[in-house]
Protein backbone atom coordinates (compact mmCIF):
# COMPACT_ATOMS: atom_id res chain seq x y z
CA UNK A 1 0.00 0.00 0.00
CA UNK A 2 1.49 3.54 -1.09
CA UNK A 3 2.09 5.84 1.79
CA UNK A 4 1.04 9.51 1.35
CA UNK A 5 1.20 12.54 3.13
CA UNK A 6 0.75 16.08 3.10
CA UNK A 7 4.85 16.12 3.18
CA UNK A 8 5.78 16.29 -0.74
CA UNK A 9 8.86 18.19 -2.12
CA UNK A 10 9.94 18.83 -5.53
CA UNK A 11 13.67 17.93 -5.82
CA UNK A 12 16.10 18.43 -8.46
CA UNK A 13 18.46 16.01 -8.76
CA UNK A 14 22.57 16.84 -9.24
CA UNK A 15 24.24 13.68 -8.83
CA UNK A 16 22.91 10.16 -9.33
CA UNK A 17 23.32 7.05 -7.34
CA UNK A 18 26.68 4.99 -7.77
CA UNK A 19 28.35 7.85 -8.91
CA UNK A 20 32.13 8.78 -8.24
CA UNK A 21 31.52 11.95 -9.88
CA UNK A 22 29.68 15.17 -8.10
CA UNK A 23 27.58 17.93 -9.43
CA UNK A 24 26.31 21.10 -9.07
CA UNK A 25 23.72 23.08 -10.58
CA UNK A 26 25.61 26.56 -11.30
CA UNK A 27 22.74 29.09 -11.22
CA UNK A 28 24.97 31.92 -13.50
CA UNK A 29 25.40 29.38 -16.43
CA UNK A 30 21.97 27.03 -15.87
CA UNK A 31 23.99 24.17 -16.33
CA UNK A 32 25.40 20.91 -14.00
CA UNK A 33 29.41 21.60 -13.49
CA UNK A 34 31.93 18.71 -12.49
CA UNK A 35 32.52 19.28 -9.30
CA UNK A 36 34.56 17.20 -8.23
CA UNK A 37 35.53 13.11 -8.10
CA UNK A 38 35.64 10.86 -5.34
CA UNK A 39 38.09 8.61 -4.05
CA UNK A 40 38.36 5.24 -5.69
CA UNK A 41 35.81 2.95 -3.82
CA UNK A 42 33.31 5.76 -3.12
CA UNK A 43 30.13 6.56 -4.55
CA UNK A 44 26.92 8.08 -3.67
CA UNK A 45 24.88 6.03 -2.06
CA UNK A 46 21.25 7.72 -3.52
CA UNK A 47 20.47 10.21 -5.63
CA UNK A 48 22.03 13.55 -4.52
CA UNK A 49 19.81 17.02 -5.24
CA UNK A 50 18.62 19.99 -3.74
CA UNK A 51 14.98 21.64 -3.12
CA UNK A 52 14.52 24.38 -5.49
CA UNK A 53 13.69 27.59 -4.05
CA UNK A 54 15.38 27.40 -0.56
CA UNK A 55 18.71 28.42 1.08
CA UNK A 56 20.64 26.94 3.93
CA UNK A 57 22.66 28.60 6.26
CA UNK A 58 25.48 27.36 4.13
CA UNK A 59 24.20 29.48 1.28
CA UNK A 60 23.53 26.63 -1.07
CA UNK A 61 20.12 25.63 -1.41
CA UNK A 62 18.80 22.32 1.24
CA UNK A 63 20.31 19.19 0.27
CA UNK A 64 18.21 15.93 -0.02
CA UNK A 65 19.05 12.72 -0.63
CA UNK A 66 16.70 10.60 -2.48
CA UNK A 67 16.06 6.79 -1.25
CA UNK A 68 15.14 5.29 -5.22
CA UNK A 69 14.88 2.23 -6.94
CA UNK A 70 14.76 4.72 -9.82
CA UNK A 71 17.91 5.82 -12.49
CA UNK A 72 17.70 9.31 -12.74
CA UNK A 73 19.79 12.12 -14.32
CA UNK A 74 21.50 15.35 -13.12
CA UNK A 75 18.86 17.96 -14.07
CA UNK A 76 16.07 15.49 -13.06
CA UNK A 77 13.20 17.29 -11.57
CA UNK A 78 11.31 14.46 -9.19
CA UNK A 79 8.43 15.05 -6.80
CA UNK A 80 9.40 12.89 -3.40
CA UNK A 81 7.56 12.25 -0.47
CA UNK A 82 9.92 14.02 2.88
CA UNK A 83 10.85 11.36 5.37
CA UNK A 84 12.47 13.45 7.72
CA UNK A 85 16.40 14.38 7.81
CA UNK A 86 19.47 14.13 9.96
CA UNK A 87 20.62 16.97 11.80
CA UNK A 88 24.06 17.95 11.11
CA UNK A 89 26.17 20.31 11.28
CA UNK A 90 28.92 21.36 8.86
CA UNK A 91 32.22 23.39 8.67
CA UNK A 92 36.29 23.74 7.91
CA UNK A 93 38.11 21.66 9.79
CA UNK A 94 39.07 24.91 12.22
CA UNK A 95 36.37 26.94 11.62
CA UNK A 96 33.04 28.12 12.49
CA UNK A 97 30.58 25.02 11.97
CA UNK A 98 27.04 25.98 10.38
CA UNK A 99 24.00 23.76 10.91
CA UNK A 100 23.34 21.84 7.26
CA UNK A 101 20.47 19.37 7.71
CA UNK A 102 20.62 16.05 5.20
CA UNK A 103 16.70 15.59 3.95
CA UNK A 104 15.66 12.49 2.73
CA UNK A 105 13.22 11.58 1.33
CA UNK A 106 11.40 8.69 -1.67
CA UNK A 107 10.15 9.12 -4.71
CA UNK A 108 6.39 9.40 -5.22
CA UNK A 109 6.43 7.12 -8.02
CA UNK A 110 8.51 4.56 -6.10
CA UNK A 111 7.42 1.19 -5.84
CA UNK A 112 10.17 -0.42 -3.94
CA UNK A 113 10.36 2.25 -0.92
CA UNK A 114 6.58 2.56 -1.16
CA UNK A 115 6.34 1.43 2.48
CA UNK A 116 8.57 4.08 4.27
CA UNK A 117 6.75 6.56 5.85
CA UNK A 118 9.27 8.33 8.23
CA UNK A 119 13.38 8.61 8.74
CA UNK A 120 12.78 6.59 12.14
CA UNK A 121 11.01 3.58 9.99
CA UNK A 122 15.21 3.59 8.38
CA UNK A 123 17.04 0.05 9.50
CA UNK A 124 19.42 1.58 11.88
CA UNK A 125 22.57 0.19 10.12
CA UNK A 126 21.23 2.40 7.11
CA UNK A 127 21.57 5.62 9.09
CA UNK A 128 24.60 4.92 10.30
CA UNK A 129 26.10 4.05 6.45
CA UNK A 130 24.50 7.57 5.24
CA UNK A 131 25.99 9.11 8.10
CA UNK A 132 29.23 7.53 7.85
CA UNK A 133 28.99 8.67 3.64
CA UNK A 134 28.65 12.52 5.04
CA UNK A 135 30.91 12.25 7.31
CA UNK A 136 33.87 10.49 4.98
CA UNK A 137 32.40 12.52 1.93
CA UNK A 138 33.06 16.13 4.01
CA UNK A 139 36.23 15.06 5.22
CA UNK A 140 37.37 14.19 1.80
CA UNK A 141 36.96 18.14 1.22
CA UNK A 142 38.60 18.87 4.68
CA UNK A 143 35.27 19.84 6.29
CA UNK A 144 33.84 18.05 9.28
CA UNK A 145 30.52 16.90 9.23
CA UNK A 146 28.23 16.43 12.50
CA UNK A 147 25.18 13.94 12.49
CA UNK A 148 22.94 14.51 15.80
CA UNK A 149 20.07 12.45 15.51
CA UNK A 150 17.36 13.23 12.72
CA UNK A 151 13.69 15.03 12.49
CA UNK A 152 10.69 13.63 11.39
CA UNK A 153 8.92 14.91 8.02
CA UNK A 154 6.79 17.15 9.45
CA UNK A 155 9.53 19.14 11.92
CA UNK A 156 12.02 19.12 8.37
CA UNK A 157 9.03 20.40 6.64
CA UNK A 158 8.85 23.35 8.51
CA UNK A 159 12.42 24.17 7.48
CA UNK A 160 12.04 23.81 4.21
CA UNK A 161 8.92 25.84 4.55
CA UNK A 162 10.77 28.71 6.70
CA UNK A 163 14.07 28.34 4.38
CA UNK A 164 11.76 29.25 1.02
CA UNK A 165 10.09 31.89 2.63
CA UNK A 166 13.34 33.78 3.76
CA UNK A 167 14.25 32.95 -0.06
CA UNK A 168 11.35 34.91 -1.23
CA UNK A 169 11.65 37.86 0.95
Amino acid sequence: MKQTSGHLVQVVIETIKGSREKYAYDQESGFFKLKKILPAGMVFPYDFGFIPGTKGADGDPLDILVLSELYSFPGCLMPCRLLGAFKAKQGKKKGKMVRNDRYLAVPVASMAYNDIAAVNLLPKEMIRALEDFFIRYNQEEGKRFEPSGYIDAGQAMAQIKASAALVQQ
